[in-house]
């Protein structure tokens, strides 16, 4: 029986000629597997017949926005994830659902082999690789523009050699990596981390610095999921949406770092994520007003760490599956409206009310029906700082 090849499928060049060269180096029928996360672009339709005019035996295509929104991009905004404080994690999160389909596939259609288009220079190689080790270990990874040499120009040759339905000759001078959650631009003249990003690069914000009329808008909770905008109730990935358009027409969530990639080089750039960071910002401010402080200053070590292990391409693993524990109850109590105005490239909180909140205007105001029992302050202060008086006479005395 023929081996069979699960592809990671795009659409693009590098995707569909690797079609033709791994059945030609392998002898193994291709199918091919596109998932919609949002990314935009071409339908799905016409994706899937370019796969088989490419020479798939089979085209597989899925579109996941909603499960992308609602088992991805929710669990990275109750984790207020910002890898580095900064990114919101736009590509590592579609990365594990890309290969949860991969491994379905796989499954259904009885293949070896999976592939992917990564290069070696990337953290998207290994996404891909330790979500499938995790997945269906017995799985052979292949890897063409990695491990074989397939070239952009050798790629151009093979397609024009083999009249593969699929264009040429243009080429952006960027990488770019786009879904619902946020949009990634490399490469090119961004290189050079001296030269400053230029207004043709964005795609998903208007220039902030054009005047504007502010938009208020307020966003609701349960616990920790996004469940309504101005008083309406949508859906996760209906939210997201919405607030790409409206905070993207303010200039919300432009990003532009030198980031620490997990294959040890640091790497320059450029980030939209207009929804995400207007969510992450108001899902934040929430927390700050419903999650009491000890769980709130350990929340946000976890955070972090929960950050890092998905950008290092390790959603399935156990750490990670325990912490997602840990977030859920932590965001128990996270319920309740936030109030933002967005201009100006900036998503600023203006109002926040909770059934749950902890905060007590009684015991927090300095008028008249203060609650607070300032008396109780000294004896506080004199046992908080007691450990350390005792050290430092001990000092004094030994010194």
């Amino acid at each position: 029986m023929t081996e069979r090849v699960v592809l990671a499928y795009s659409g693009g060049l590098d995707t569909s000629v690797a079609i033709g060269w791994i059945a030609e180096e392998t002898g193994a029928e291709v199918i091919a597997v596109a998932i919609d996360c949002g990314q935009g672009g071409e339908d799905l339709e016409v994706i899937r017949q370019r796969a088989l005019a490419c020479g798939a035996v089979e085209a597989v295509v899925a579109d996941a926005k909603e499960e992308f929104a609602s088992d991805y991009c929710v669990p990275a905004i109750q984790a207020n994830a910002l890898y580095m404080d900064r990114y919101p994690l736009v590509s590592a999160l579609s990365r594990p659902l890309i290969v949860k389909h991969l491994a379905e596939a796989a499954r259904y259609h009885g293949a070896t082999m999976v592939a992917h288009g990564c290069t070696g220079k990337g953290n998207d190689q290994v996404r891909f690789e330790a979500g499938l080790a995790a997945l269906f270990p017995e799985l052979k990874v292949l890897a063409p523009v990695r491990d074989s040499g397939m070239t952009r120009d050798k790629a151009i040759a093979f397609a024009e050699e083999k009249g593969l339905p699929i264009d040429v000759t243009k080429k952006s001078p960027y990488s770019i990596d786009q879904n619902l959650f946020g949009r990634a631009v490399e490469t090119g003249f961004l290189e050079d981390i001296w030269n400053g990003p230029i207004e043709d690069i964005y795609d998903y914000t208007q220039n902030p610095a054009e005047p504007r009329e502010p938009d208020e808008v307020v966003i609701t909770f349960t616990a920790g999921v996004p469940t309504a905008l101005d008083g309406k109730e949508l859906s996760p990935l209906e939210i997201i949406q919405e607030l790409n358009r409206r905070a993207g027409a303010q200039g919300v969530g432009r990003i532009d770092m030198v980031e620490d990639r997990l294959v040890g080089i640091k790497s320059r750039e450029v980030y939209e994520a207009p929804g995400a960071i207007t969510l992450i910002t108001a899902h934040q401010e929430l927390e700050n007003v419903t999650v009491e402080r000890e769980l709130a200053r350990f929340k946000r070590w976890v955070d972090q760490r929960w950050g890092e292990l998905v950008y290092d391409g390790l959603w399935f693993s156990p750490l990670k599956n325990a912490l997602d524990k840990f977030i859920l109850e932590a965001n128990k109590h996270v319920t309740g409206d936030i109030r933002m105005v967005l201009h100006g490239g900036r998503a600023v909180v203006t109002g926040r009310r909770s059934e749950a909140s902890l905060y007590d205007y009684h015991l927090a105001t300095y008028d008249s029906g203060d609650t607070y029992d300032q008396s109780l302050a000294r004896g506080f202060i004199d046992i908080w700082s007691m450990p350390a008086k005792i050290a430092n006479m001990r000092d004094r005395r030994l010194s």
